[in-house]
């Protein structure tokens, strides 16, 4: 029995960096996604010989298409065992204020992303006549924010909820061909994510009454970040979620899983309710 190969995008940092880490060490083959090819060399040098980089941005549908030839080449007979649909962006603003090119890109990387590099790549896994023996798993990487919506998260919120409904969709469409679809949620995660927040630009929301909430919610993100789990954490599930013989269909990794409970359980005016009083929405 040959090695296992696994495709995960977006690589170049945080969780998909830690889960090419992770899968290689534990004798997987990981192509994995990223934009520039300088990303490939440096992320070929950290993870091993035991990786091969596709240079691919997960909206370019040719480009995704070649990529999936290069694996298709290197798999020869072999079926793929796991598409890891990792890449992503966070954008972040008031929704009534929100330039809607920004709300666009939002769902054109975390959604539309998702079926162009589920498309190029199903086949492989075994979503394809005839059957092949031993089909391969997707997982796609969603959030606790994939339940639970923050003021100001919008667009976030909306394509990883988005995210979960196509994962349940999808995992019923592919029962005929047995290729499994698992959601990993993380909580927070220490990657550079979340210094992302700290370039965000609030300055323009300046003269609305959102100004001072957003900077109560760029500290509030900083500091999850900083306390947040460490990728490799969730490189250890995506690697779970792919070998374990009965998966789960979600898992949930944070560094509070008494707060995720809360946030899922609580009623919702409740929770708008302490929301609101923690970044100043309501008095």
């Amino acid at each position: 029995m040959g090695q296992k190969s696994v495709v995960v995008t977006g690589v170049s940092t945080g969780i998909g960096l830690a889960a090419a880490k992770v899968l290689a060490a534990r004798g997987f083959h990981v192509f994995g996604s990223v934009r520039k090819a300088a990303d490939g060399e440096r992320v070929a040098a950290e993870v091993g010989p035991n990786f091969t980089p596709l240079i691919f941005d997960v909206t370019d549908e040719a480009a995704v298409q070649a990529g999936a030839r290069t694996v298709e080449a290197a798999l020869g007979d072999a079926t793929l065992a796991g598409l890891v649909n990792n890449a992503g962006i966070a954008v972040a603003g008031p929704l009534l204020h929100l330039p809607t090119e920004e709300f666009r890109k939002q769902l054109e990387v975390n959604l539309t992303g998702v079926v162009i590099a589920t498309q190029a790549f199903a086949p492989l896994l075994g979503a394809r006549s005839p059957a092949v023996r031993d089909p391969g798993r997707i997982v796609n990487i969603s959030s606790v924010g994939g339940r639970t919506a923050n003021p100001f998260m919008a667009p976030y919120n909306v394509s990883k909820f988005g995210l979960e409904g196509m994962s349940e969709a999808l995992r019923r469409e592919l029962l005929p061909f047995g290729v499994d679809v698992i959601v990993v949620a993380p909580g927070a995660v220490a990657t550079p994510i979340w210094d992302k927040a700290d370039e965000t630009d609030t300055a323009r929301y300046a003269n609305t009454i959102y100004a001072p909430m957003l900077d109560r919610l760029r500290a509030y993100m900083l500091q999850l970040g900083r306390s947040g789990l460490p990728p490799e954490r969730i490189g250890e599930t995506i690697h779970e979620a792919l070998t374990t013989p009965r998966p789960k269909v979600r898992y949930t990794v944070s560094p509070s899983m008494f707060q995720v409970f809360m946030s899922e359980h609580l009623p919702k005016r409740t929770l708008d309710r302490i929301v609101g009083k923690r970044l100043g929405l309501l008095p």
